[in-house]
């Protein structure tokens, strides 16, 4: 027969190792090793500069404003793209296209989207095409909206000069 002779602060001791060994453990055991813990003050992740599936993205947010290429379309389907201010029903450029493509995103651009294009990566030494303007470059599709009734209305003829 053993017999334990212990003082007071002995038994509180041994308890609190007792309980700090079971939240150890716990703590041990709940963890996930798969999922990558990010070190103490690590921002989370911000805009990209990859955008790898249609949709519409918001600038600043979800992707970083700047010069993006295109290999063109996926299959042999078109590439579209537009680029959106604060009047999302009026593009301020767009693009539908079988070849591969540049677009500036400006960082006062709300929204960009793109609809069939292979995956677009920022490329800023890329050269938008300089022989056409933001104007001219959805001047074609803004007639073709027009015609089938999804962009503005055609401006008002301007009155004759006397």
């Amino acid at each position: 027969m053993l017999l334990f002779v212990t003082s007071k602060s002995t038994t509180i001791a041994a308890a609190a190792l007792v309980v700090l060994g079971w939240g150890a453990a716990a703590g041990l055991a709940s963890a996930d090793p798969s999922a990558p813990v990010p070190a103490p003050g690590t921002p989370p992740a911000g805009p990209k500069t990859t955008i790898d599936h249609d949709g519409v993205f918001a600038v600043g947010t979800d992707i970083v404003p700047g010069v993006y290429t295109s290999a063109g379309p996926v299959g042999t389907g078109v590439c579209y793209w537009k680029r959106l201010g604060d009047d999302a029903k009026q593009p301020i450029d767009n693009a539908m296209s079988k070849k591969p493509q540049v677009v500036k995103i400006d960082a006062t651009d709300k929204t960009f989207k793109t609809d069939g294009c292979q995956a677009w990566q920022k490329n800023d030494a890329a050269v938008p095409d300089p022989g056409k303007s933001p104007a001219e470059a959805g001047l074609s599709l803004g007639i073709l909206n027009t015609l089938i009734g999804g962009g503005a209305p055609a401006p008002p003829p301007s009155a004759p000069t006397p």
